[in-house]
């Protein structure tokens, strides 16, 4: 559901919220920080698909974690600058989204889910048994390195301004392909796909393309987490994340381009300040959901831009 909210509230959440962003590193850990963009951008690329496209995807993670042993495994062994193993992740979850989207396109609903969970789950098996992998421990002391040999990424400073930039410029890569007539096809194709092919469209290429740039949005979130962590593990490629990166989005807000944000702010917060209380998490993560799913029908961002909607009309 679309609202209209003012250009200047706009103008002055985006003005506040890059402020933030600036000075967040000197009041919170960095580190803390740059998972929430990690996380916060797996949620925005998956919103793009679920909120723009109206394809349900229960395998993000496959992307995501694809690429982070791919950025893992060019930086530590092959000893590539990290920004090239950033590029060569996004890459191989595009090649991988391109290769999926091939096969789940060409179904919808239920269907279209579960052939993205099965190839998700395809991906686990082989992160699991490839020796290059790691196995059950994964790719460790990942070196972070000199950005182009210039930067040294050992500052949690530094990398946070780094992420910060790359994830801002990501997100408005999905602002622009929102609101381009691309964008609009893709709209139009989620509310009425019929109608869509009888004005001469081609869905399925459409679907494709957008499939694929949500895995490289969703692949570039992964190389970057492992960048800032220095490690990939299975978790990341687990069905796990791809529940979370769904949560976060439907908290948050879908249809929205701030609500992936303020869901992984939510999620992530519950599961740091939570960390030593496991099962506490999951209990209170699924409380959060259902009274999202019942209180909050359009997540958080998306019933405070309703209300705002509803306040301008009236004044």
């Amino acid at each position: 559901m679309r609202t209209s909210v003012s250009p200047r509230v706009i103008t002055t959440a985006l003005l506040l919220g890059g402020a933030f962003l600036l000075v967040a590193p000197w009041m919170m850990y960095p580190v803390f920080l740059m998972k929430l963009l990690c996380f916060a951008l797996l949620a925005g690329s998956l919103n793009l698909m679920i909120g723009y496209v109206g394809l349900l995807s229960f395998g993000h993670a496959m992307f995501f974690g694809s690429a982070a042993y791919a950025a893992a495994h060019s930086v530590k062994v092959w000893g590539w600058d990290p920004a090239l193993g950033v590029l060569f992740g996004t890459a191989v979850a595009a090649a991988i989204g391109a290769t999926t989207g091939l096969i789940a396109i060409r179904r919808a609903g239920i269907a279209f889910s579960m052939i993205t969970l099965a190839c998700a789950q395809l991906i686990y098996f082989i992160a699991l048994r490839s020796p290059f992998t790691g196995g059950e421990d994964g790719i460790q002391n990942v070196p972070r390195g000199k950005l182009l040999g210039l930067l040294d990424l050992s500052s949690n400073l530094t990398l946070y301004y780094v992420v910060m930039v790359v994830v801002v410029a990501a997100f408005w890569l999905i602002w622009r392909i929102v609101h381009s007539p691309f964008g609009q096809v893709l709209t139009a194709i989620r509310d009425n796909e019929p109608r869509a092919i009888s004005l001469g469209y081609r869905v399925n290429g459409y679907k494709l393309l957008a499939f694929t740039l949500s895995a490289a949005l969703a692949g570039l979130a992964g190389s970057l987490k492992t960048i800032v962590f220095q490690i990939a593990t299975l978790a990341d490629v687990g069905w796990g994340t791809s529940g979370e990166a769904l949560l976060m989005g439907i908290v948050g807000g879908l249809q929205t381009m701030v609500g992936p944000v303020v869901g992984a702010i939510v999620v992530v917060t519950m599961q740091n300040s939570l960390s030593a209380f496991a099962e506490s998490l999951l209990i209170l993560q699924g409380l959060v959901f259902v009274v999202v799913v019942l209180v909050f029908r359009r997540g958080i961002v998306g019933e405070i831009n309703a209300w705002l909607a509803r306040r301008a009309a009236s004044a």
